[in-house]
């Protein structure tokens, strides 16, 4: 009798314990686990690792199970790479999960950023079957919301230091006039044929305009006299000193005559060795490369006149046609044109444009703080001085700093049109980045060699990368938006807070971004107050921090909550 009722008891359990084996519900969230906690936005990505578990006694040995990872928010959804799990039974390629001991995995997925996604839930989703029957697994929470803090390179990029197409006005232009007169080998007197020639003539005459003109001023007239190199040092050294002193007489004269008052810096050289190596290496001469190769092993004058002597085939050349070059006194002025003072150009710019050049035009721009009298005056620029891209350039940066991307773009290309400068291209940069488009920004950068402000612009593309620590260096001690946001992410707190005391002018921002800092330093009154003052400057900003998991922690606090209304 008991051997009838146990046979019917096992077979009801076997059946059960198989009916147990085939449910595969719902699985707690404490069975998952995410890399980061709370998911971040990290170079336009939103990456996350999951390690799950599948428990003890819950896999069915004929089931397979897909787990696909959805970031979701109002309105939309993101889907990741789905994952294929197998039982004990099934024949496949997936990887198997014990249906006693239960099984570990690993799921990585890297969602494309969008703003939408401050406000979400990221799940995992089941599609489970065994043979043909439909096994229902419910979808499992394991996270929520993206910190999206990197995504403020946007809006920080916009007040980065641009590159200006910079004037090359000089207020004081140094200028020089040079005329020779020449002598007879071994002689210092003055010819007249040498104080006729065209050189002196045009020398005195600019002496006396210089001297004439308002806006010029000499500044001394230097005299070097000369020997060249043959004939010995003493010899030399008297002959020279007589060219000088005999030049100086005859310029002095010439000077009282004009009623010019200059100074006079008369010097002379015994042998002119440094002339005559400079004529040898310009010359189509035989054997130059040995004479100068005799320059540069003796540095004694008279062994160099031998040495140079013994080279019989070439030294009648030199004699015909090196050495009565250096026979000379040189006469140099030194003078200087004073350009427009800042007021006149101002007012031309204003009045009469067409009164200055493009350098004066674009240095007038640099003399006022009003954004409209730059475009005014650029423009003026464009128009006089179409050929010239550097108006075009700095109206496309008036345009970018005022907000105006498209009105930005246009001029840029116009500037690029005229001539792809390195200051164009890193200005195309910044715009790319604004604009979201990294690739070109990595494009226009890399042709942006050699401007001062590059090292900062690629600090803004390395945050828009993710590359935080590298953003970091390259900003160096800049101070601004961008440079504080790399030194937030970077979690380099101590730099960000005095990058952002800073800033010379700050926007609102730079209040936000004080904010975030306060939250992540546990400073509450630097958050709330530092949003209050970035709200009041952009009111758009209280719904970003309405949803912004950096403050998460101040969603119960009333000064926080007022804020965001």
């Amino acid at each position: 009798m008991i051997k009838k009722m146990y046979l019917p008891l096992l077979a009801i359990v076997v059946v059960a314990l198989s009916s147990c084996s085939n449910k595969m519900g719902e699985l707690s969230a404490d069975y998952f686990t995410c890399t980061p906690q709370v998911l971040e936005a990290v170079g336009g990505k939103v990456p996350v690792t999951i390690n799950g578990k599948f428990p003890e006694a819950y896999f069915n040995k004929k089931a397979v199970v897909e787990v696909t990872p959805v970031l979701k928010w109002n309105g939309g959804e993101a889907k990741g790479q789905t994952s294929v799990f197998q039982g004990e039974k099934v024949e496949g390629n997936d990887q198997t999960i014990s249906y006693k001991m239960g099984g570990n995995y690993t799921m990585r997925a890297n969602f494309d950023y969008v703003p939408e996604m401050a406000k979400s839930e990221l799940y995992l989703e089941f599609k489970a079957s065994k043979g043909n029957k439909v096994i229902t697994i419910p979808a499992v929470k394991v996270a929520d919301g993206v910190i999206s803090t990197s995504e403020l390179i946007g809006n920080t990029v916009g007040s980065a230091n641009t590159a200006l197409g910079a004037d090359a006005f000089q207020r004081i232009i140094k200028e020089a006039q040079q005329a020779n007169i020449m002598f007879l080998i071994q002689q210092a007197e003055l010819r007249s044929k040498e104080l006729k020639s065209e050189g002196i003539k045009s020398l005195k005459e600019q002496i006396s305009a210089v001297d004439a003109a308002e806006n010029m001023n000499i500044n001394n007239i230097e005299i070097s006299a000369y020997a060249s190199p043959d004939g010995g040092v003493s010899l030399n050294e008297k002959l020279a000193g007589k060219r000088e002193e005999n030049t100086e007489k005859y310029l002095q004269k010439e000077l009282k005559k004009a009623k010019v008052d200059a100074t006079v810096d008369a010097k002379y050289t015994a042998q002119d060795w440094e002339g005559f190596q400079e004529l040898v290496s310009k010359s189509n001469i035989q054997d130059k490369e040995l004479i100068l190769r005799v320059l540069s092993m003796y540095k004694d004058p008279e062994q160099r006149e031998r040495e140079i002597k013994n080279i019989s085939s070439v030294y009648k050349n030199l004699a015909d046609d090196i050495l009565p070059q250096l026979r000379r006194s040189r006469l140099t002025l030194n003078y200087e044109i004073i350009g427009k003072s800042d007021e006149e150009i101002a007012n031309l710019a204003a009045t009469n444009a067409k009164e200055l050049t493009v350098e004066e035009l674009l240095y007038a721009a640099t003399l006022t703080n009003s954004a409209a009298t730059k475009e005014s005056i650029y423009t003026k620029a464009t128009q006089l001085f179409p050929n010239d891209y550097r108006a075009y350039n700095n109206l496309g940066i008036l345009a970018y700093q005022a907000g105006d991307k498209a009105k930005a773009e246009s001029f840029y290309k116009k500037a690029a049109s005229v001539k792809a400068s390195p200051e164009v291209n890193l200005n195309q940069g910044l715009l790319a980045l604004a604009k979201g488009d990294k690739a070109a920004a990595e494009t226009a950068l890399g042709k942006a060699s050699g401007t001062q402000e590059l090292n900062e612009a690629l600090g803004n593309l390395y945050v828009a990368q993710g590359q935080y620590e590298r953003a970091v260096n390259a900003f160096g001690d800049t101070k601004t938006n961008s440079a504080a946001l790399a030194q937030i992410l970077a979690k380099n707190y101590n730099k960000a807070n005095t990058t952002l005391a800073g800033i010379k002018a700050p926007d609102a921002y730079t209040d936000y971004l004080k904010a975030v800092l306060g939250a992540r330093t546990d400073n509450s009154s630097m958050a709330i107050n530092s949003l209050k003052s970035a709200i009041a400057k952009d009111s758009s900003l209280a719904s970003k921090a309405a949803s912004d998991l950096e403050f998460a922690k101040y969603v119960t606090n009333s000064d926080f909550l007022k804020l965001i209304k």
